[in-house]
């Protein structure tokens, strides 16, 4: 039986620990694992709330800052019980939840000061629980972003942390945008500070734009032992350099991933997706779902400030439970963020002219989402100017399900893609996607076989793509009733399935 150790900041498999695709990955790959008959062993910060149903395993001493701190380990449990799977979490008053999804700190004057000091802490308790046995003789141990990457380092450069040295290190990368760049000294959230001691090799551990700075997705990159993207396109995206906005590749670490690849250890390994064991909203809930979410956000204290505009959604979506069904729906479900609605913020007027095709054809846009202020402004403007944009403007896991059941159309228009859950999500359902060919949308949708996509050597290329495309979903929706069956029929065939990732993971990735 081989051990293994997933080391993130979230972790779905667990209540409330999940802000992202990453919780998701987190969550499937070690239930695959399972099922081969090899053991799991996740663990990610508590934030000062997922220790209290736990059970407590140990205390883990160690040093940082010059003084001696002492973290606790908790086993707690999972939403559903996986033979040889066990999920941890380190709690430390340090270790605060921060306001994006109660995990991540948002620091605009100094990025990731906070998420800095939290993670330094985390991933040095993780390294001491790995030198205690806490998780028993590890064969491999994945990392996940920049979050749990200093694990790498302190394997590299820290003494105390030899017994790292003989284990097989993966790093995943998530989101190649996020790289956790700190100081290396003169701060209280640099590297020096925290780890005084250590010999630092400064053109290993630096970014190449701040040189003052070390760069902890660099680290990650640069010391694991193989270095995963979640799909084989993405892993040619990053090796060119990023042109924004028509092209986002490696984010000024191409190099790093150029030599990783080189060396024989950057794989690009597609994601997959759960079919089993759905949670499936009854069909026909999609107005009265909205209609449940939109009065429980009402009650809420933080969402007063948008109130007027929840109950404007709650009017408009009201025309719909009175008056029936409109011909056809397109959705999407987000983050309102650059990397998912940058093609939208620039060009709002390519989205009017999708909602003014729309009210032509008895069709609405259903949008949910919350995120950055300026992108939620943006959609709550055009939903007081369009009656047929429905702009949920908030989270629910029913309305969620509900959109990916009854939608004609998934729209996915990323600046670029890593990987992509929605989608797949989407042609599960049997809905066509239109998305940006890029990325994960590139290995996922076949352009007028499962989906719709769009590209160009240009922005403006890209836009007038996208409308074109958009005009040939509704064309063929339409006239041509058998091929969009047809289309519907392969989106819901298509499989991509953890089994065979991790497949791959074993073969390429763990070397087992």
């Amino acid at each position: 039986m081989k051990n293994f150790l997933f080391a993130a900041a979230e972790n779905d498999a667990i209540p409330k620990c999940k802000a992202g695709g990453m919780g998701d990955v987190v969550r499937d790959v070690p239930r695959q694992i399972s099922e081969r008959g090899d053991r799991t062993h996740v663990v990610v910060p508590s934030y000062g709330r997922l220790h209290q149903n736990g059970t407590f395993r140990t205390n883990l001493k160690f040093s940082l800052r010059g003084i001696t701190y002492t973290a606790e380990i908790y086993e707690v449990p999972p939403k559903k019980i996986y033979e040889n799977i066990h999920h941890y979490v380190i709690h430390h008053p340090e270790i605060q939840a921060g306001g994006i999804a109660h995990i991540y700190h948002d620091d605009p004057e100094e990025p990731f000061y906070t998420d800095a000091i939290k993670y330094f802490i985390f991933c040095t308790a993780v390294a001491e629980a790995i030198k205690q046995g806490v998780f028993g003789d590890l064969d491999v141990v994945h990392l996940h972003d920049w979050h749990s990457s200093l694990l790498l380092f302190l394997r590299e450069y820290v003494a105390e942390y030899e017994a790292l040295k003989p284990i097989r290190f993966v790093y995943s990368i998530h989101n190649l945008a996020i790289q956790g760049i700190r100081p290396f000294k003169d701060n209280y959230a640099s590297l020096l500070n925290w780890f005084p001691t250590a010999p630092l090799d400064y053109n290993k551990l630096m970014d190449y734009r701040y040189q003052d700075c070390v760069n902890l997705m660099a680290v990650g990159i640069r010391l694991a032992d193989a270095v995963h993207t979640v799909s084989p396109s993405y892993k040619a995206d990053v090796m060119k350099p990023s042109t924004p906005p028509e092209f986002i590749g490696g984010e000024g670490l191409e190099i790093d991933l150029q030599q990783a690849d080189e060396e024989g250890r950057l794989f690009g390994i597609l994601n997959g997706c759960n079919y089993s064991n759905i949670n499936v909203e009854a069909s026909g809930n999609i107005y009265r779902n909205t209609i449940k979410s939109l009065f429980q956000w009402l009650q809420e204290e933080s969402k007063k400030y948008k109130a007027d505009f929840l109950a404007h959604t709650g009017e408009k979506i009201m025309e719909y439970v009175s008056n029936g069904k409109p011909k056809f729906i397109a959705c999407s479900v987000a983050r309102l963020t650059e990397q998912k609605f940058y093609f939208f913020k620039r060009s709002p007027e390519a989205f009017e002219a999708i909602l003014e095709k729309l009210k032509t054809h008895d069709g609405i846009f259903m949008l949910l989402g919350t995120g950055a202020p300026e992108y939620e402004e943006l959609f709550r403007k055009i939903s007081y100017k369009y009656d047929n944009f429905i702009f949920t403007n908030g989270q629910s896991e029913c309305l969620i399900d509900s959109m990916y059941q009854e939608c004609d159309l998934y729209f996915m228009p990323s600046l670029f893609e890593p990987c992509g859950i929605s989608q797949m999500l989407a042609m599960r359902n049997g809905n066509p996607c239109l998305v940006h060919h890029t990325g994960g949308l590139r290995d996922t949708v076949d352009h007028l076989q499962t989906g719709f996509a769009f590209d160009g050597g240009s922005y403006e290329e890209k836009i007038q793509s996208m409308l074109a495309s958009f005009d040939l979903a509704l064309d063929i929706f339409n006239n041509d009733k058998p091929r969009w069956k047809k289309m519907q029929t392969a989106a819901k065939r298509k499989r991509f399935t953890w089994k065979k990732s991790v497949d791959q993971y074993y073969e390429a990735l763990y070397r087992l």
